[in-house]
């Protein structure tokens, strides 16, 4: 049997699914934003999300979509925060219980939020490589559903409807960046864009510091790479194939950005946006400052808002300089 893709019509279904669940995402403007960039930028707010990011549409539509067998016995997933947020929520609004692994650099933040949902939470391993090992093993000995963070189609479909809401909303749009930690993100927005919008650019982007999944795109085949970035929401060393399948021949471009650009695009946002972001929920805006042939209009995805208490205190250094952000005339 071949590989499970990502279709457009499952993205349709997962808009069904997760709907009397999750309601649209607003999408916004900002005169200052715009003013800094030299374009027309659309902030898409995953940030409002329950859990604080994008991923919660993926964790719902993964949890409706199994059977009841799965269900009784149990979820177990790997993640920095974000996704092990997603499948405890999607966990507990079916009634399933789930084991989230984490590794030792999750934010503790992240790591509360998990335990209030009702996930059980093991810590493990000094990054991600680690704790989906730990949490391949669980699934083993206990006899879980292993829920991979990047490889499950449901959550991509999940993932992609943010971008359905984008580009239904704003068909106009000729690029949007998108943060890469897996890259179900990216793929979910190339799949939306193939139909609604074929002449719109996706550009994904990841840390400089974390450069696994970009560099799976850049050979064309999968990867590993050092995870030394202070993002955790982009803290992966291992390229994943499912999303590396669907961004290979329809990705527009894959970029690097600095964690310095990530924060200072997340002061940029605090400051000129209303928006507190993560750093992975700042990278779109980020790479779209740093792109010097951006288009007049674009679209950012601020997928995360769920600051760590350092990021917030980062924030405290004020948006970025003219210089920084490339400011066009």
């Amino acid at each position: 049997m071949g590989a499970v893709e990502v279709s457009y019509e499952g993205v349709l279904a997962a808009a069904e699914t997760i709907a009397p669940h999750l309601p649209p995402t607003p999408a916004w403007s900002f005169p200052l934003l715009d003013e800094v960039a030299g374009v027309s930028v659309v902030v898409k707010h995953e940030n409002v999300q329950p859990t604080g990011a994008f991923k919660v549409r993926g964790g719902v539509n993964l949890a409706l979509s199994l059977g009841a067998d799965e269900l009784e016995a149990g979820l177990v997933t790997a993640s920095t925060g974000n996704h092990a947020q997603s499948v405890s929520y999607g966990a507990r609004l079916v009634g399933a219980t789930a084991v989230i692994v984490v590794p030792e650099s999750a934010p503790p933040s992240k790591v509360a939020a998990v335990r209030a949902l009702g996930g059980e939470v093991v810590v493990h391993g000094p990054t991600m490589d680690e704790a989906v090992e730990e949490a391949k093993r669980l699934a083993g000995e206990r006899g879980l559903r292993y829920v991979d963070p990047g490889n499950e189609p449901a959550i991509v479909h999940g993932h992609a409807t943010v971008y359905l809401e984008l580009l239904q909303r704003h068909p106009e749009l000729e690029a949007v960046y998108v943060p890469v930690g897996s890259g179900t993100g990216a793929s979910g927005a190339c799949v939306v864009r193939e139909v609604l919008a074929p002449v719109c650019r996706v550009v994904a982007v990841q840390s400089s510091a974390a450069p696994a999944a970009y560099q799976a795109f850049r050979a064309g085949r999968p990867a590993q790479a050092p995870c030394r970035t202070r993002s955790s929401g982009l803290a992966t060393g291992t390229s994943y194939a499912l999303p590396q399948r669907v961004l290979a021949d329809r990705l527009d471009d894959f970029v690097l950005v600095d964690d310095d650009d990530l924060d200072a695009a997340a002061a940029l946002l605090a400051s000129h946006a209303h928006t507190l972001a993560e750093s992975a929920g700042a990278a779109a805006l980020a790479a779209l400052l740093a792109d010097p042939d951006r288009p007049q209009r674009c679209a950012v995805v601020v997928t995360g808002g769920n600051a760590s208490a350092d990021e917030i205190r980062a924030l405290a250094a004020g948006p970025p300089t003219p210089e920084w952000s490339r400011r066009r005339t």
